[in-house]
């Protein structure tokens, strides 16, 4: 049986040019580490604001490079060692290079942490309390669209307005949408893709679109329903990190004598 030469070549492994692949991780490490030095130095800070004059912004804090969409800032106060992530947009007033007046429009507490891509609009008050934490592509906004005029474009028309609080020590899930005149207690947590409005108490927990109440605690009944795990246990005090990794590695004694059949003694 004749066999073609093209079945012979393709069954040659090419020769792999080591210089070409030596030029590329060079080149990527390049790139990589170019890119780090452009985070850290377009980051903003209290120290390093760059063109960004915000009404207030604390100590500790960094909006993280590439921001979003930022504008309003004087009349945009963030609180002291916040975390706001990488395309998150910040705004005050409904388009840039407008005099809001003297108080601030939107305030963020200490200790905050907004998650990559999210989007806090503030066209009227919005207050996010300290220590709240925001999952990615969280949009929280105090103006919705209008649509009372049949004959004219939606987009047209003008929108309505309500301020928005969200308490402290919240945890706002991952693409959780909080509308205008949403009002968040302290420590409550939205479910992940939840669209929240109107009131909700303290130590709640929301799901849902649009969000309802599943759970919640009160002083005199706990948790209600019931919480189906045990509540984890805090590392204690002067645990050191090489205990910790021996905690971490697998007991084989214990998985072998988990695998032993019963004896039945």
């Amino acid at each position: 049986m004749v066999r073609h030469t093209a079945d012979y070549g393709e069954r040659v492994p090419k020769r792999k040019n080591t210089f070409s692949s030596w030029r590329r991780r060079a080149a990527q490490r390049a790139v990589h580490a170019g890119w780090a030095w452009v985070q850290r130095t377009g980051s903003v800070t209290a120290d390093r604001p760059g063109r960004f004059r915000f009404g207030a912004l604390g100590t500790g804090t960094r909006l993280a490079f590439p921001l979003g969409t930022v504008f309003g800032e004087p009349w945009i106060r963030i609180g002291a060692h916040c975390i706001i992530a990488e395309q998150v947009t910040l705004t005050a007033g409904l388009m840039p290079n407008l005099d809001l007046g003297t108080e601030p429009i939107l305030r963020i507490g200490d200790g905050v942490v907004l998650g990559r891509g999210s989007h806090v609009i503030a066209d009227t008050a919005v207050t996010i309390g300290s220590d709240c934490y925001f999952g990615p592509y969280v949009y929280v906004t105090s103006t919705n669209h209008s649509y009372d005029d049949p004959h004219q474009p939606i987009g047209k028309q003008w929108p309505r307005m309500d301020p928005v609080e969200v308490g402290p020590g919240c945890w706002i899930g991952t693409g959780a949408v909080i509308l205008p005149g949403a009002r968040l207690g302290r420590n409550v947590v939205v479910a992940a893709g939840s669209v929240v409005r109107g009131a909700v108490p303290d130590h709640a927990v929301v799901a849902g679109a649009p969000a309802r109440v599943v759970r919640r605690w009160t002083p005199d009944g706990g948790w209600q329903p019931p919480l189906r795990t045990p509540a984890p246990v805090p590392i204690p005090d002067g645990v050191t990190p090489e205990q910790l990794l021996a905690l971490a590695e697998p007991d084989e004694a214990a998985a072998v004598r988990t695998a032993e059949p019963d004896s039945g003694a």
